[in-house]
């Protein structure tokens, strides 16, 4: 800070400035600063903001806050990609000062002989504004300074005029004495990087065909593969991630069931990736040719959606990184290569990358890769296990990809240490996996979600109730209500959603003794019988459906800092809601996090975070069920999780 005043607390700020704040384009992003002075003149605050590669937007006054604390508060709205910074300005605001005094004196019932030296000083002041006010406004300024001087008026007739200024000398102050704070970034993605509908499936599976035991009898492709992306697209998702496509390892391939020894048919995991076949830069000869991948690239594009890939920087002993660049890799005592290890679980089909040995080397052979996927079309990452390499490779990767195309997104899977997860977000990836699976109470949500609001500015949610990696015992023994209220919740809760294919057809067997999917499709061919299910009615599909499309058609639901819980007396059910200020648009939901019983509650709703008054009435349709309520402040609930275990009602104030 150089200057008269002092400014504090400024935010967004990330780990004081180290790392760029986070927004998207269109997000109204709140700014906040401490400033205050001395004496009794009035001070004056604003932010000044720039985007990348352009001219300062026009400054945007800050108002104060709560009374007493010199906080200022204001809104910038960023409205494209890139590297956009902003300065705070506290100033010395002389028509303020001069209008808070007049009005007192006047007050006081002095007159115009005692006020004379103010109207003097009023003028100057006034002639100093119409030096910046819009061309359209300086006759009225000079108009009311020329007033001030008239000796001839009455008092009030002199000052009114002045007075009436402060609306335009509120957005057009006269500033003495200004302070700048030093510059402070946000980066800003294409919404999609906050707001997002995820859809994971194995394009092997896809028009797949197996025997007895699981013995594939035909490989899916990319071009069978695409036959299910319509039917994908229609339950409302925009994102399609596929776990790796690249040739899997041969050498210590895993079985079905991640059995140690795999029979000659099975297809290994492809998290296995490489082979002679080639590595992370190459296709499964069984899913197709390059050309193939772009088609199903392009057949996603045309119904709406974007192919996301998975980025994981590991190798088979088989990949051409072991015999190229055998330094990439740990040595261990007897001359082995380190396999992958997460005690109890061990990997021998996976080879660890060591980033010490020739840091430089293998960073650019990352890059060139992520480069050539995005040369494909792919503009989402999602990346395995980030937490197991450095944080300044990915802050390295993700600023050279940003630089050539600043579309690209990353999102973290690293269910690790909280820390850890906060730091992936601020060095730049675009969205995070989250503890979400693991909070299974309404109380524990509410918690970790304002855990989340806390650390808005550098890390996205993205939210999903199953992975082929976690199916939670919620879901084993939880029927039917509990994939839809997880749903719900996921859904609604987060901007950003995901889902792992097999959860609309409710599959809920695991492991014995395990929180993993039993048959997992990691190490198999799963072909589902999409069809038979839609004709059977055993699929949650129409329901996903409409939980996406209430997502789409509300506004409110496309952000997380507007997310506001309400009191509800029941510790089963969470009531929360959204709300759009530019537009009104509110949602207010509560869900059961019991997917048995029957729950009555009663509510006590915030009415100011609906846009309202504490006595208003109001009505919510629920888009669910369609049934419409007379609602106010205090409201009767009652949620059977065999009919619906949660309403979601769109908010409609009385005219």
């Amino acid at each position: 800070m150089t200057g008269r005043f002092p400014i504090e607390d400024v935010t967004p700020s990330v780990s004081c400035g180290r790392y760029p704040a986070k927004a998207v384009v269109g997000e109204l992003v709140p700014v906040s600063a401490v400033s205050y002075r001395e004496g009794h003149h009035a001070l004056g605050v604003n932010v000044v903001w720039q985007g990348p590669g352009a001219q300062p937007e026009p400054f945007t006054r800050m108002r104060p806050g709560e009374p007493g604390l010199d906080t200022w508060h204001a809104m910038i709205k960023p409205d494209r990609v890139g590297r956009w910074t902003f300065t705070i300005e506290a100033f010395d605001d002389p028509y303020l000062t001069w209008r808070n005094a007049v009005t007192k004196k006047i007050g006081a019932g002095q007159g115009a002989g005692e006020l004379a030296n103010d109207l003097a000083e009023g003028a100057e002041v006034l002639d100093l504004a119409a030096k910046i006010v819009p061309a359209a406004e300086e006759e009225r300024v000079r108009a009311a300074a020329a007033a001030l001087r008239d000796e001839q008026r009455p008092l009030y007739e002199r000052v009114s005029p002045a007075l009436d200024l402060e609306a335009l000398l509120w957005q057009h102050p006269v500033r003495h004495l200004v302070t700048t704070t030093r510059s402070y970034a946000i980066w800003v993605d294409r919404k999609r990087a906050l707001f997002s509908a995820w859809y994971e499936f194995f394009p092997r599976s896809e028009g797949a065909e197996v025997g007895p035991d699981a013995v594939p009898v035909k490989h899916g492709t990319f071009r069978t593969a695409a036959e299910r992306i319509p039917a994908v697209a229609a339950m409302g998702f925009d994102v399609l991630y596929l776990p790796p496509i690249h040739p899997i390892g041969k050498i210590n391939r895993k079985g079905r069931n991640n059995t140690l020894v795999a029979r000659p048919e099975d297809v290994g995991s492809p998290w296995a990736i490489g082979s002679d076949e080639g590595g992370h830069d190459a296709i499964h000869p069984e899913l197709g040719t390059l050309e193939d991948f772009r088609a199903f690239v392009a057949t996603a594009q045309d119904n709406g959606m974007e192919v996301a890939l998975d980025l994981a920087l590991q190798a088979a002993p088989d990949h051409p990184w072991v015999r190229e660049h055998p330094e990439w890799f740990t040595t261990r005592a007897d001359g082995s290569i380190a396999y992958a290890e997460n005690p109890p679980k061990k990997y021998q089909d996976i080879y660890p990358l060591n980033w010490d040995n020739d840091y430089q080397g293998l960073r650019r052979e990352v890059l060139r890769v992520v480069l050539h996927w995005v040369e494909q079309g792919v503009k989402i990452f999602r990346v395995d296990n980030p937490h197991t390499k450095a944080l300044n490779f990915w802050q390295w990767l993700i600023t050279k990809v940003k630089d050539v195309d600043p579309d690209v997104l990353f999102l973290a899977e690293a269910f690790t240490r909280p820390a850890m997860m906060s730091g992936l977000g601020k060095i730049g990836f675009s969205q995070s996996y989250t503890y979400f699976t693991w909070r299974t109470t309404a109380w524990e949500m509410r918690e970790y979600l304002n855990q989340l609001l806390a650390s808005v500015d550098w890390m996205r949610p993205n939210f999903w109730p199953n992975t082929p990696d976690i199916l939670h015992e919620t879901l084993q023994h939880g029927g039917p209500p509990m994939f839809k209220l997880r749903a719900v919740l996921a859904g609604l809760l987060s901007p950003s959603w995901g889902m792992y294919a097999g959860y609309e057809l409710f599959e809920h067997v695991a492991r014995p003794g395990a929180e993993e999917y039993l048959d997992n499709e990691k190490f198999e061919l799963k072909p589902r019988d999409w069809a038979g299910a839609a004709r059977s009615g055993r699929t949650l599909a129409p329901y996903l459906t409409t939980i996406n499309q209430v997502r789409r058609e509300n506004s409110a639901l496309h952000w997380l800092r507007n997310l506001h819980f309400h009191e509800v007396d029941n510790g089963s059910l969470l009531c929360w809601s959204k709300r759009d200020p530019e537009n009104g648009n509110t949602i207010l939901a509560i869900c059961s996090f019991d997917a048995n019983n029957v729950q009555w509650a009663n509510t006590t709703l915030d009415m100011p975070a609906l846009g309202m008054d504490w006595h208003e009435r109001f009505t919510v349709t629920d888009q669910i069920t369609g049934a419409s309520y007379e609602w106010g402040q205090h409201n009767a609930v009652r949620i059977d999780p065999y009919v619906e275990p949660a309403h979601i009602f769109v908010v409609q104030p009385r005219s």
